[in-house]
């Protein structure tokens, strides 16, 4: 008889649990919004066990529900996953900061806020990069090490720790960044790009940042959201600005999302694993078959990393939303997007957009790692007549990056060389604004740019006085600023190596002086003579372009205005080369002077021989 009245109070207890108030565990992204913001239709993402039957069927009429002052549920969307609601708020301009609940909600609290907008409104932060710029791209896990508590976070998937491989966590953190922004700062450089910094709960190779598991939290090994608003406030405030990498072509398999998924076209399915092809030319190619252009943009970027379906509405606000609440809340000035062939064009297109509407002055660019500049120029702001017209600004120029390698590494020829680069820049026209580009000579994907050109010093510092003089927006990979080699072969893993002296105890630290080779002294200090002139150059930083056709190897270019003219003399032949500067009349008459902008020489401006592979930047006057 007993068994009995307790089997009647377990029954009694299950059937009443809906009706009991009980606590769990629920989410919202994006976790909370702003007052004021022109992006006001909102679409919230509620995550809890079974949540969708805390949830009554309420029919919304045309006006919706008041829950606030100017903020109003429109309508609840029910997906068929029951642990996810999607909520569609409006937000008017009565609006104000502050909290507000769901009240017609019995058995879960669920409280959401609405905050003031970040102080400026998109003027003090959201600056964009230009062409004033140098920015100086940086992995955080292989910088240094500023708060060692946080190296391995419990619970976490990834407990590696060994920097004596390339495949473990290094323990390089943002309170290491922030600890050598004076570092940063003196080389010249203005605005920093970070490998992405959102978390990586994932089994492995969890240093590159690629792979997300939650987009609203900053890896706590990194430091955390604290660590990330105070190296940006500080970033700020030494007059620099900050780059975040944005993904948005995939997560990781461990993404909350993933794991539980809202609806089976979260992602793109298949009947079997489907990868990327990778091939660009199907996004433009008129003769392409469908199945290759699906391939392209549904195909996954590897098996680890499934792909989004941004045609799905709730995929596409998850994303276009969390972009514009990562520039509000953190402070951003610009944004580099991974791999945007792969995403669907006409949703990046929307979140561009976005973006744009919001901050006008936000600098967007995007992963372009194709070969031909119809190719990239088809992924940005071009002046092609095509039936598909892309609104992001510019572009990791590969192109000039491919231009640049060939004039080190190849002799001169036809198309070969020097007239690679030439040619490269000589079809500049596809693009609505090819000074918005960003030039790099590596990265954390490619070989090392001292090991390109097999560690020849000459070639190098070329290949650097390019970069800080061409059209465009000079980006440096860290510790590139010194004689560093590293090849993607056999694991790119070897072009990700720690900065020495990031770390207590490093037997080198090149951050300071006395800790670097003599090669390592002349390209940084090369580097920084470019950088720090580039920085009041109105030549190199607004001027105009205006190239030579190469000649027997020597490729001539000027950078001028009203008020400036540098001259960059380029030998990629084998042998000496004079230079007559009456061959460039049309921009050297009139100057009688030069002065050489990295060795400060200064003297009458005539016929001059310049060395093999050697590069002279020159800033002329009457």
């Amino acid at each position: 008889m007993k068994t009995n009245k307790n089997l009647i109070s377990y029954l009694l207890i299950f059937l009443l649990l809906p009706f009991i108030g009980y606590s769990q565990t629920v989410k919202t992204y994006p976790t909370h919004w702003w007052a004021g913001m022109k992006w006001n239709k909102l679409q919230v993402m509620v995550h809890g066990e079974k949540i969708a039957e805390q949830f009554p069927m309420i029919k919304m009429g045309p006006g919706g529900m008041k829950l606030a002052t100017g903020v109003r549920l429109m309508k609840i969307n029910r997906v068929e996953n029951p642990n996810y609601l999607f909520l569609d708020l409006s937000i008017d301009a009565t609006a104000k900061p502050g909290k507000f609940k769901f009240p017609f909600l019995k058995n879960t609290d669920i409280q959401y806020e609405l905050k003031p907008r970040r102080k400026g409104n998109g003027t003090l932060f959201a600056q964009g990069v230009t062409g004033k710029d140098f920015i100086y791209l940086i992995l955080p896990d292989r910088f240094s090490n500023g708060d060692p508590s946080n190296d391995q976070v419990p619970g976490m998937r990834d407990q590696t720790l060994n920097r004596d491989t390339v495949f473990n966590r290094h323990g390089g953190d943002l309170k290491g960044i922030q600890n050598h922004l004076d570092y940063v700062k003196d080389l010249g450089v203005t605005a920093l790009w970070l490998n992405p910094v959102i978390e990586n709960d994932r089994p492995d190779r969890t240093e590159h940042g690629y792979a997300f598991t939650d987009h609203y939290t900053i890896d706590r090994r990194l430091g955390g959201e604290k660590a990330y608003k105070d190296l940006i406030d500080a970033t700020h405030a030494k007059g620099m600005k900050m780059v975040q990498d944005a993904v948005y072509n995939h997560v990781d398999a461990n993404h909350l999302t993933i794991l539980d998924m809202p609806m089976k076209n979260w992602v793109h399915n298949w009947d079997t694993y489907t990868n990327t092809t990778y091939k660009d030319q199907v996004a433009f190619d008129p003769y392409a078959s469908n199945i290759d252009k699906k391939k392209l943009v549904d195909g996954w970027f590897t098996k680890q990393m499934p792909d989004l379906d941004q045609n799905n509405p709730f995929v596409a606000n998850f994303l276009i939303q969390h972009a514009l609440w990562t520039v509000e809340e953190f402070g951003i000035d610009g944004w580099r997007i991974d791999t945007y062939a792969y995403n669907d064009l006409n949703f990046m297109n929307r979140c561009n957009k976005a973006l744009t509407d919001e901050y006008p002055a936000i600098t967007l660019f995007g992963e372009t790692w194709f070969h031909g500049v119809p190719n990239q120029a088809y992924f940005v702001q071009n002046n092609l007549s095509l039936p598909f017209k892309s609104n992001l600004p510019a572009a990791t120029d590969f192109q000039t990056l491919w231009g640049i390698q060939d004039a080190m590494t190849r002799d001169f020829g036809w198309t070969e060389g020097a007239n690679k680069l030439y040619s490269n820049l000589a079809q500049d026209f596809l693009y609505k604004d090819p000074t918005r580009n960003v030039l790099f000579l590596d990265n954390h994907d490619v070989a090392r740019f001292y090991s390109v050109v097999n560690e020849d010093i000459n070639k190098y510092k070329s290949s650097l006085s390019w970069l800080f003089t061409c059209r465009g927006i000079p980006q440096l990979y860290y510790t590139s600023e010194f004689a560093t080699p590293g090849t993607t072969s056999p694991n790119d893993g070897y072009v990700r190596l720690d900065f020495p002296g990031g770390w207590a105890g490093d037997k080198v630290n090149k951050f300071e002086e006395n800790g670097r080779t003599g090669k390592d002294k002349e390209i940084y200090e090369h580097v920084k003579a470019l950088a720090n002139f580039r920085k009041t150059s109105s030549a190199l930083t607004t001027g105009k372009m205006m190239q030579f056709v190469p000649v027997d190897g020597v490729y001539v270019y000027f950078r001028y205005d009203g008020k400036q003219t540098v001259m960059v003399v380029m030998n990629t032949a084998k042998t000496e080369k004079t230079v007559s500067i009456k061959d460039y009349a049309e921009r050297t008459d009139g100057f009688t002077i030069f002065t050489n902008v990295v060795t400060k020489e200064k003297g009458p401006f005539m016929d001059f021989s310049l060395g093999s592979y050697q590069t002279v930047v020159l800033e002329l006057s009457k």
